[in-house]
């Protein structure tokens, strides 16, 4: 991904993914910098919410940098994966409603992270989401499966996992993998007007329930806490 920025306006947190279309894609200092503008957004008690978004006009998340990773020796690739794990579980227990704002196209662990959020607003044509670890040979991780079983509809993640189909957005919305679809011109604006929404929500208690909802990922959260103590 190479560039990270996060900055407010008003109640809304916006985590702009920067990147260009050769570089959309993540490897250690990009979960480094995501966990660190994490920590940023999760500091706080008041009611806010979180857009995920990004810069270039075609491209959201491309998943794992694979060039980059296949240069890395076995035990820099464990500790990678593990890391990813880690930032993907966390996302997705995030103190508070989370957005990602789908202007362009997210694959394989890029899709999995747009479903660690709680909503996914979609570009309606042109961008495509895809479940393609399939076609790179890399199995998903326990991690990866429960965020995914706790947000989407357990047939559509089933197909697609199991297809690698790309979905665009009028199909994604039909199978219930995004919550909204609008023009590419007007999707930041939307997903802002929601975010505004559910930031006016009580944060302690939206973050309670979240939690509730998604006990397998919490569980999977805590037993990673308490190894690393």
């Amino acid at each position: 991904m190479k560039q990270i920025s996060l900055s407010r306006q008003g109640p809304v947190w916006i985590l702009r993914l920067n990147t260009s279309e050769s570089a959309a894609s993540l490897d250690d200092d990009d979960l480094a910098a995501l966990d660190l503008a994490l920590d940023t957004v999760e500091a706080g008690n008041d009611n806010a919410a979180l857009i995920v978004h990004g810069d270039h006009p075609h491209t959201w998340c491309n998943g794992i940098d694979l060039p980059w990773l296949m240069t890395q020796d076995e035990e820099s690739h464990r500790r990678f994966i593990t890391t990813l794990d880690g930032l993907l579980l966390r996302l997705s227990l995030c103190n508070l409603p989370t957005i990602a704002c789908l202007h362009g196209d997210c694959y394989a662990a890029g899709a999995v992270l747009a479903f660690a959020c709680d909503f996914r607003l979609m570009r309606e044509d042109r961008a495509r989401l895809c479940l393609s670890q399939l076609k790179l040979k890399m199995p998903y991780t326990p991690a990866m499966l429960a965020v995914l079983r706790q947000t989407a509809p357990a047939r559509a993640v089933w197909e697609m996992a199991l297809t690698a189909h790309a979905c665009l957005g009028g199909e994604a919305l039909r199978q219930q993998l995004v919550d909204r679809i609008h023009p590419a011109d007007r999707l930041f604006h939307h997903s802002l007007e929601f975010a505004e929404q559910l930031a006016q929500r009580h944060r302690a208690t939206y973050t309670e329930i979240k939690h509730g909802l998604r006990a397998e990922t919490r569980a999977l959260w805590q037993q990673r806490q308490v190894a690393g103590s």
